[in-house]
């Protein structure tokens, strides 16, 4: 399970670090322009602390595993990681359109690929808190 544990940490730090290129690669610039300054400050400030947060659980679970699996407070934190990654699968699953994904090859293996990613994420997380 350590393995897993670690692998979840360079998966999440790599995941954290892919938010930096959100603003450019969904052009943010042009497309955040007809919304109040408030909202386009909020998308960005909140897009920063979400990155920060995977990074630091990425991080946790690399340098921690062990930690993570075998006491009750890594169980606890575990169980809310599971909590945290599987509302994130329901809402990959249900929460966007699949007009954002459908007949585009690009977006349609990103969606999958997601899907995949969340799933173990939760998986290992809840299994972590039930071993």
């Amino acid at each position: 399970m350590e393995i897993h544990m670690q692998l979840i940490g360079v998966l999440l730090i790599i995941l954290a670090l892919i938010h930096t290129i959100f603003p450019k690669y969904f052009n943010w610039k042009e497309e955040l322009k007809s919304v109040s300054l408030i909202n386009r400050q909020m998308m960005i400030v909140h897009t920063f602390f979400i990155a920060l947060a995977i990074f630091l659980m990425g991080l946790l679970c690399l340098t921690y595993p062990t930690e993570l699996i075998e006491t009750k407070l890594g169980k606890i934190v575990s169980l809310g990681f599971g909590i945290f990654w599987g509302m994130r699968l329901f809402i990959q699953l249900f929460g966007y359109s699949s007009k954002l994904w459908k007949g585009k090859m690009v977006e349609t293996i990103v969606h999958i690929s997601f899907i995949f990613l969340w799933t173990y994420l939760s998986v290992v997380f809840f299994c972590t808190f039930l071993h």
